[in-house]
């Protein structure tokens, strides 16, 4: 098992492997200056190692460098901790920290963030590279467009519909449906502006 970015996120993702007692080989880090991280070797060449899973938290970077790797298998990493329904789906790349849950039929996309005591109810959809950050409450049938970063602390009210590529501010309470590249955040949520495209 291979980790490809070696910072804060990476040691997380470490503490997970470990706890599940998967092996892990090395990190991948563009930065020459990096030689380990919490006692494993940094490579610096993006070599085809797999399996892997992408330790890095911004939304944007992880999606570049999933389409610059080519023929390399995508791993998934859960926490012991994490309470998951048998009844949902996950996608390749995923991570689920510690103390998250997942209920029945929510369906999580590939290269997401399931971050720290997050919550994810039932029927929810969240699509490819989005992070629900820690402490996040989706309530049933939650709708989550594709990289959208959802702050810490941020509660989503049942059948709210957030589009994608979205900042959703922390300690937020989401009660309305928002469109696609917004920068949005308040209790009530508002839209602040629209944020650069992609």
């Amino acid at each position: 098992m291979y980790l490809y970015g070696a910072s804060g996120h990476a040691k997380v993702i470490i503490d997970i492997l470990e706890a599940q007692g998967k092996v892990i080989s090395g990190l991948i880090d563009d930065n020459p200056k990096v030689k380990e991280l919490l006692g494993y070797p940094v490579f610096h060449e993006k070599s085809k190692k797999s399996p892997l899973i992408i330790s890095i938290g911004d939304n944007k970077i992880r999606r570049k460098v999933t389409e610059q790797l080519e023929q390399v298998t995508f791993e998934t990493a859960f926490h012991p901790s994490a309470i998951i329904s048998p009844n949902c789906t996950i996608g390749e790349g995923t991570v689920v920290m510690q103390g998250a849950i997942i209920q029945s039929s929510s369906r999580i996309g590939n290269h997401c963030i399931i971050n720290t005591a997050a919550s994810v109810d039932h029927d929810c959809t969240i699509e490819d590279f989005v992070h629900i950050s820690p402490n996040s409450t989706l309530c049933g049938n939650v709708s989550i467009g594709e990289g959208t970063w959802i702050g810490a602390g941020t509660v989503i009210t049942p059948g709210v519909k957030i589009g994608k590529w979205c900042v959703i501010g922390a300690g937020s309470v989401v009660t309305k449906n928002i469109p696609d590249d917004s920068l949005a955040y308040g209790n009530r949520c508002k839209v602040i502006k629209t944020i650069n495209k992609l």
